[in-house]
């Protein structure tokens, strides 16, 4: 059986220094590494703890209907757990992502926003209620 030990997100960006500002300066993702040559710039940030979650398309309807009031996704959609959906939220939408939907009290008790980011990715922010 084989073993993943990493999972990393690739987002290609048409404005590189647009989006790294966006994901390190703003949303405070730590840069670990650069790779960028000739070829190209990459910078590999940290976004804490992975996970992959499958769900089936009325799960991600569900989803959809709780946090924006309809279907919005394509079949990627990135969450990212904060420790203030509130104040993370408008400071992204400060520095050029669209809100879809502001945070809301979810059915599975976290307060989530619904976000595309200046790159075109749809992002939902949580932050995890007592």
């Amino acid at each position: 059986m084989t073993e993943v030990r990493e999972l990393r997100l690739v987002v290609t960006a048409e404005n590189y220094e647009e989006a790294l500002h966006f994901y390190r300066d703003v949303l405070g993702l730590h840069e670990i590494a650069d790779f960028s040559s000739d070829d190209g710039r990459v910078r590999l940030l940290s976004a804490g703890r992975a996970t992959v979650e499958i769900v089936d398309v009325r799960q991600a309807q569900f989803i959809d209907r709780v946090e924006v009031g309809r279907r919005v996704a394509g079949h990627i959609r990135v969450a990212l757990e904060v420790p203030d959906a509130e104040s993370t939220t408008a400071l992204l939408e400060e520095h050029g992502a669209d809100v879809l939907a502001p945070p809301t009290r979810t059915p599975w008790n976290s307060l989530n926003a619904r976000l595309t980011a200046p790159d075109g990715l749809q992002l939902t922010l949580f932050e995890e209620l007592e």
